[in-house]
């Protein structure tokens, strides 16, 4: 890429009236200022492929294209999570190589799982947790081993070792972020961890405002972003976005969607829906006497990992008659209002796992187009997996 090309994009639209300049000026002078403090030596940019840092790469190759013009290759670190999307990890490849960065892969020690980075939206439980790089803030949900933790201070205890001299990181948080609120443009490393500063230039930018720059000087970013993802984490928690789907015609709206479905309380178990009217399988779980239960709406391309029952709004639980063929009892969220799950086993081995992403006719509208980004983390499973 020409980096003074990128620098004289960025830089007159930080200068421009457009509604977006003052956060693209406001971005660029705190990228500014690190610069002056430590140089670009002693500074790497955390970069895992997402759009936050795709629109904080863009902006710091420009400012070190306009400060530091002979700059070469740029410092950078990818701490990866479980299971990454073969799409993002070649979209990471694919930036590191076009924007020129020495991009370090920070795997820790074997043994340490790995945590999923953000994948929880913020409830009404308080709870305290270290998040992404680091830094400790209060987040509105009790967390597991899975979120932050043991395996990411290690993998940064690894980079720092590899890489004493880096005293930076750039970082693509912003406040919306589930551990964004209580963040500054600066925020040290909490005691414990390795020694970084931890600098956040866009965070307080708006969804929206990730998009209106990405798509307004036309920055590649991830293409699952295209198809209907509006927040990339793990393969085991991140699904399209609902808000985002695509209705199916309307000629089809009396039966079952032709796709698999959603999981129970039992890992080895998958949801198949079936094309059967939908009045006829109500009528025909009434008469069985299942008792009152709710189909809640979820993701056609998704499935539900075995979670505790703490939400009876968005679960139901089939009785007796499952019990009788066998299947005990499940927790089903179903793919459509208006649809019906029946249980297929996947095996008795207990090793084995079921698919994840059987492909389905559902078509989703692009994340740029989601309009309420209250709705970012819609399609995130609620509660990591390590």
């Amino acid at each position: 890429m020409d980096r003074q090309k990128i620098a004289g994009d960025v830089y007159d639209l930080a200068q421009s009236q457009d509604p977006i300049g003052a956060l693209v000026k406001e971005s660029l002078d705190v990228i500014e200022q690190i610069l002056a403090t430590y140089g670009p030596e002693r500074i790497s940019l955390s970069f895992n492929g997402g759009k936050d840092c795709t629109v904080l790469l863009h902006l710091y190759v420009a400012a070190l294209a306009r400060c530091h013009p002979n700059t070469q290759s740029i410092a950078a670190v990818y701490i990866p999570i479980p299971s990454p999307f073969h799409e993002l990890e070649g979209f990471i490849a694919q930036a590191a190589k076009a924007y020129g960065l020495d991009l370090f892969t920070c795997v820790p020690p074997s043994g340490i799982p790995l945590p999923v980075e953000s994948v929880t939206p913020p409830t009404t439980t308080p709870g305290t947790q270290y998040d992404y790089l680091g830094n400790s803030g209060t987040l509105n949900l009790p967390v597991g081993e899975s979120r932050g933790g043991e395996g990411m201070r290690r993998a940064l205890e690894l980079y720092k070792s590899r890489f004493p001299h880096i005293q930076a990181i750039l970082i693509g948080t912003r406040r919306t972020d589930p551990h964004g609120a209580t963040l500054t443009h600066r925020n040290m490393c909490d005691p414990g961890w390795p020694s970084f500063e931890r600098i956040n230039p866009i965070i307080n930018w708006a969804y929206s405002d990730v998009w209106t720059f990405l798509k307004k000087l036309q920055v590649p970013y991830c293409a699952l972003y295209d198809q209907g993802y509006t927040s990339l984490g793990s393969t085991f928690d991140t699904f399209p976005n609902p808000t985002l789907r695509i209705p199916p015609s309307s000629d089809a709206s009396d039966f079952f969607p032709t796709s698999y479905v959603v999981v129970a309380d039992n890992p080895n178990a998958t949801c198949q829906a079936e094309k059967t009217p939908v009045s006829s399988r109500i009528s025909l779980l009434e008469d069985q006497d299942f008792g009152a239960f709710t189909i809640v709406a979820s993701n056609p391309d998704g499935i539900c990992v075995p979670e505790p029952n703490t939400d009876p709004e968005a679960s139901f639980h089939l009785r007796s008659s499952l019990a009788e063929g066998g299947y005990g009892p499940l927790r089903v969220i179903a793919a459509d209002p208006n649809t019906i799950c029946t249980l297929e086993c996947a095996g008795p081995d207990e090793n084995k796992s079921f698919d994840a992403r059987i492909s389905t006719s559902s078509r989703y509208r692009p994340a740029y187009e989601l309009t309420d980004g209250s709705l970012e983390r819609a399609g995130r499973f609620q509660g990591g997996h390590s």
